[in-house]
């Protein structure tokens, strides 16, 4: 396990680079594939009809869900998330008209294949799905387009990247007491504590090492939170994988599950750099 982890970041890190230092249309292509495969791995998941949420499999327990053979309202889903990067790649208020219009848009699928048994149950997972993963991960793109956009993305995505790899290891090394043990036994305080003051530590590395001009009294706040919401991000996914019955989102990410179990924390973390950019920093 270790060493597969170790050379998907190997792997990984570099092409990530790579891409925000390219920005633009590249850049914008890649977070749209990414998370279209994530949201898939959400959606093969949590399925009503497949998953442990489902009546008729109350007791299933998957490694990880087939991403194959899912059903339409899934990839309507799908492609709900690349249009949301779409739009964010065109500005914040066309993000906003885009999510309304999908909203009613999964709606008018389900009407015109009548699915009138079923229409609330799937409309409202569609669209959890689309809000959870195209919502928040548009903002990827949206902080990649503010002015020194690529030194913020960085300090999002490695910042989260440094906080989840020290409670990992810290927890597996000296963990003792599990913070949340009904929807992630894995996850401990002492790894808590390590994930809190390496991610403080790096929000301040990273935002000296891009050169990024910031006053650090005002960067205090942005590194206490950092670490914290990418917790909340990592046990939301945790809450999510255990109610659908699945051990990570898939197989996609030798090491690390799938894409979605690597975004878990970014999802949450890039929008809360992308508003402190915006409402203090610019």
């Amino acid at each position: 396990m270790l060493p597969q982890r170790v050379l998907s970041a190997a792997v990984g890190i570099p092409v990530i680079v790579v891409l925000v230092l390219i920005g633009g249309v590249p850049y914008a292509f890649a977070v749209a594939m990414v998370l279209a495969l994530a949201a898939l791995e959400f959606y093969a998941a949590t399925d009503p009809e497949t998953s442990a949420t489902s009546p008729t499999h109350p007791r299933l327990r998957r490694a990880s869900p087939s991403l194959f053979g899912q059903r339409l309202p899934a990839f309507a889903g799908c492609a709900g998330v690349a249009l949301l990067v779409v739009a964010a790649y065109e500005g914040l208020d066309e993000l906003t008209g885009v999510l309304a219009g999908l909203i009613a848009g999964i709606f008018l699928i389900l009407i015109v294949r009548q699915e009138a048994r079923t229409g609330l149950r799937d409309w409202l997972w569609v669209v959890a799905g689309v809000a959870y993963i195209g919502f928040l991960g548009s903002h990827l793109v949206l902080l990649r387009d503010l002015d020194d956009g690529g030194d913020w993305v960085f300090v999002a995505v490695f910042a989260t990247f440094v906080a989840d790899t020290a409670a990992y290891f810290a927890g597996r090394a000296l963990g003792r007491r599990q913070i949340a043990p009904a929807v992630s036994p894995g996850k401990t305080v002492e790894g808590g504590i390590a994930g809190l003051v390496a991610g403080f530590v790096a929000v301040f590395l990273l935002v000296w090492v891009t050169g990024v001009d910031v006053d650090e009294l005002k960067l205090v706040p942005l590194a206490l939170l950092l670490p914290v919401v990418a917790v909340v991000g990592d046990l939301g996914e945790s809450l999510i994988k255990r109610g659908a019955g699945v051990k990570d989102a898939s197989d996609l990410v030798p090491g690390h599950g799938g894409f979605l179990d690597r975004l878990d924390s970014i999802l949450f973390t890039t929008p809360l750099v992308y508003y402190f950019v915006i409402w203090v920093v610019l």
